[in-house]
């Protein structure tokens, strides 16, 4: 960070950004061909089956060949993965079982783990990718958008946003089995110092401790996106600061939909969507009936859905119209070619399933809305811990050594044509 950022003048102007919380940061992944992932894994396999059936240059066209990779890239496997190395053209190897993956926000869906495949697969977040981890997605900005500034999530994020530019994914952890908080420096003992845990200093209550997790549930709650990146104004008070935290691990609790042991999100009893006329073989539009509560895929109909769920937006597009074109695609995207016109013949029972739980998360993020905004008041109201502060303290400007990846040891990673790394 430059030193003359400290005097910058303004009513923002000590809120901490996101990049200054957690400084390691990776750019979203980069498939180079879509047909690696999907929402229904028969039809991944599918697609693999029917490159590894062609050859030359029919392979060549199915393939999609980039700069970064074609069927003869010499390539490492993705660290965890036991994939061939060797060059797909000549031996692709049995299929791997795919991964669940975040597409964007709220969107759970499939990718292959060849790292043949994908042009930047970014392996420094496998690597750190365990049952400790979580990934913080920063939505990206979008002017007048009053959607949420990020995601949070235990899968592997792409990253993905769907308006303006995708933002940086941002591991809770360096290493793995949730060792070296991916946190500036001294900051969790600063903030604990100055009383908001309880720790020590004036305002003491004994509320939330700072640790890790407090701090990304404060960060899920109170950032706020802006040009140069999400910001994160942290209080002084301890009972504003337990607040947020409360409210945070709740919004983390929406986000994770049961991950790392919780409970998967329910609505009370009466409030929860179903499936009233079965859902149609190949719907092809989406849309709501907002008098009955009602969404409609074709004849299909599920309800009830509160409107909150329906107009649910993140950069300005409706999470669920977005989840439903993506699977529509199957049969409505008369301009797929190649392996993307690989899917599934019929819409899948499981993509039911996945839609009603994705109803009941927007619904109930949608119900803590008015809690942020309280929030939010009580946070512009309130004194904050200022960035100058922070310098003297020395937690900032944060060491370049925060902003790179820490080396793994111990772990054996195979490189192209078999070769062994320790890394």
């Amino acid at each position: 960070m430059a030193a003359d950022s400290r005097k910058d003048t303004g009513p923002e102007a000590a809120h901490l950004t996101l990049d200054e919380l957690m400084p390691w940061s990776v750019r979203p992944l980069r498939t180079g061909r879509s047909w690696v992932t999907g929402p229904d894994p028969a039809s991944l396999k599918a697609r693999w089956d029917r490159l590894v059936r062609a050859d030359g240059e029919e392979q060549e066209r199915l393939f999609g060949p980039t700069r970064f990779r074609t069927p003869r890239t010499p390539v490492a496997a993705l660290p965890g993965q036991t994939t061939s190395t060797a060059r797909f053209a000549r031996a692709p190897g049995a299929y791997p079982d795919p991964v669940r993956v975040l597409h964007g926000p709220f969107d759970e869906q499939w990718l292959i783990p060849d790292h043949r495949l994908i042009d930047a697969a970014r392996p420094e977040l496998w690597r750190v990718t365990d049952a400790h981890q979580l990934f913080t997605v920063e939505h990206g900005y979008l002017p007048g958008d009053d959607g949420p500034a990020l995601s949070v999530t235990a899968l592997l994020p792409d990253g993905y946003a769907p308006a303006g530019r995708p933002g940086r994914v941002r591991p809770l952890f360096r290493r793995p089995g949730g060792a070296e908080p991916n946190l500036a420096p001294g900051l969790c003992a600063v903030l604990g110092a100055a009383g908001l845990g309880g720790d020590a200093g004036p305002g003491t209550n004994g509320g939330e401790p700072v640790t890790p997790e407090a701090l990304l549930a404060w960060t899920l709650a109170a950032a706020r996106p802006a040009p140069g990146g999400c910001l994160v104004p942290l209080p002084r008070e301890g009972a504003l600061w337990s607040a947020g935290v409360e409210l945070g691990r709740e919004l983390l609790r929406l986000h994770l939909r049961g991950a790392h042991g919780g409970e998967r999100p329910r609505l009370p009893g009466g409030q929860r969507p179903y499936v009233r006329s079965a859902v149609p073989p190949r719907p092809g539009s989406v849309a709501y009936d907002a008098g009955s509560g009602t969404l409609l895929l074709d004849e299909g109909r599920i309800a009830p859905v509160p409107s909150g769920a329906w107009e649910f937006r993140v950069g300005g597009a409706r999470m669920l119209e977005v989840w439903f074109g993506r699977r529509a695609a199957a049969w409505t995207g008369a301009e797929r070619d190649g392996l993307d016109a690989v899917g599934p013949a019929a819409w899948p029972r499981e993509w039911t399933s996945e839609l009603l739980e994705l109803i009941t998360v927007l619904a109930l993020l949608d119900g803590v809305r008015d809690r942020q905004r309280e929030l939010t008041e009580r946070i512009g109201a309130a004194r904050t811990i200022g960035r100058e502060e922070l310098w003297a303290a020395g937690v900032l400007p944060v060491p370049a050594a925060a902003r790179r990846p820490s080396t793994v040891l111990g772990g054996q990673e195979e490189g192209p044509e078999g070769q062994f790394t320790l890394v």
